[in-house]
């Protein structure tokens, strides 16, 4: 793995030199763009809107337009804007993983303290492993403040970016009739049936099964073959009654 972030972790008045690495990988094929016509690579190209002519990577500079002028920005500029944010995440509080809205994570990284930094980061480990606590803190990667939460995971100390609140839409606009009358059989079964689906989480039984059969298909037509994806027959209840469906799906499961 290839380290994308060197800084420290603040506990305190404790700094724990470490390097992020990106705890996660896409498990979709990469796919390129091709011309039908003789399928040759497609090549996205940055063209100047003046001149319509290519401009070489490093003459791009980044700009912010004001009053219909731009400012150009550098790098010292952007470090300027918050050095202590630029290099240090510093833990401004712990909660409970449990109390973070699921619709903020965004992604995760492992951390690895610098060989000045171990002690310090086993403590940090421990502590959090131990409280069952994660730290909420701040940072800046690639030009953009995020907001995020550091936690023990699989014996490391892992970073999940975070949504601030505002980046979370209000849901006020979608239209659900919560005035809808339900039986009490009808939520009685719903729970029944919610009962019995109840298993501990396991990730590990999700597969990707989209991929792996785009996969077969390629493989099959690199041999002129086109193979049989096993397609899943859509089932459909044997009344539009909401209790009797509910009633044959928890028989079918208890089947």
């Amino acid at each position: 793995m290839r380290s994308i972030w060197n800084g420290t972790i603040s506990f305190g008045l404790v700094s724990i030199p470490i390097k992020l690495y990106s705890a996660v990988q896409e498990s979709s094929l990469d796919l390129d763009m091709l011309d039908s016509r003789d399928q040759a690579n497609i090549h996205f190209m940055r063209v100047n809107a003046k001149t319509k002519e290519e401009v070489p990577y490093d003459k791009i500079v980044k700009g912010y337009k004001l009053n219909d002028e731009y400012v150009i920005l550098d790098e010292q500029d952007f470090e300027e804007a918050s050095p202590e944010k630029s290099k240090t995440i510093d833990i401004e509080n712990f909660v409970k993983v449990a109390d973070i809205n699921p619709m903020l994570f965004e992604t995760s990284y492992y951390a690895e303290a610098t060989k000045q930094g171990q002690k310090a980061y086993i403590l940090l480990l421990e502590a959090l492993k131990k409280s069952k606590m994660a730290g909420l803190g701040q940072f800046v990667l690639r030009q953009r403040e995020h907001l995020c939460v550091i936690y023990e995971q699989n014996g490391v100390i892992t970073i999940s970016r975070i949504r601030f609140a505002h980046e979370i839409r209000d849901s006020s606009e979608i239209n659900i009739d919560h005035e809808t009358s339900l039986s009490k059989k009808e939520m009685d079964v719903a729970m029944a049936l919610i009962k019995q689906y109840t298993t501990d989480f396991d990730i590990e039984q999700y597969k990707d099964t989209y991929t792996d059969d785009l996969l077969k298909i390629i493989k099959a037509k690199a041999k002129g073959k086109r193979p049989t994806i096993k397609k899943l027959t859509p089932q459909k209840p044997k009344s539009d009654d909401l209790y009797e469906q509910l009633m044959e799906s928890l028989n079918k499961k208890g089947a």
